[in-house]
């Protein structure tokens, strides 16, 4: 079968949703506050523009992994554990510093998801590239 980005592209289109998400409530948020740039005094608002540059900030290099991963040929159940993790590690972030810009297990869930995400992806990059010199 030859390579190709199917599943990388499903989590990428589920991804895109969650950022319109996201933008969306910025926007609702700048509409009641409103304020047309930055956040103003807004706490509520503050904070829903960080967790939107926050998954700006991550999923990028996460998706380019997967689907470097995907392409490679790696077993397809690594791209849905990976694709899966990111997804779900961000959505526990976005809910996380919704409820409380302070520490809560939703964020920390949604962290420590993204790094073991970047981690993994990376891991198994650098195995298959090291296995290329041997």
């Amino acid at each position: 079968m030859a390579p190709s980005l199917t599943y990388t592209g499903l989590y990428a289109a589920l991804l895109t949703l969650l950022y319109i998400i996201l933008a969306v409530r910025i926007i609702r948020l700048r509409w009641k506050y409103r304020v047309g740039i930055g956040s103003g005094a807004a706490e509520e608002l503050k904070a829903a523009v960080r967790v939107h540059g926050n998954f700006i900030e991550y999923v990028p290099l996460a998706l380019i992994l997967l689907g470097i991963i995907e392409f490679s040929g790696v077993a397809v159940v690594w791209v849905h554990v990976i694709g899966i993790a990111l997804l779900i590690a961000r959505i526990a972030h976005a809910i996380g510093l919704t409820l409380s810009v302070g520490v809560s297990l939703p964020r920390s869930i949604g962290v420590l998801g993204t790094f073991a995400v970047l981690l993994l992806a990376a891991g198994i990059l650098l195995g298959r590239f090291i296995a290329t010199l041997v």
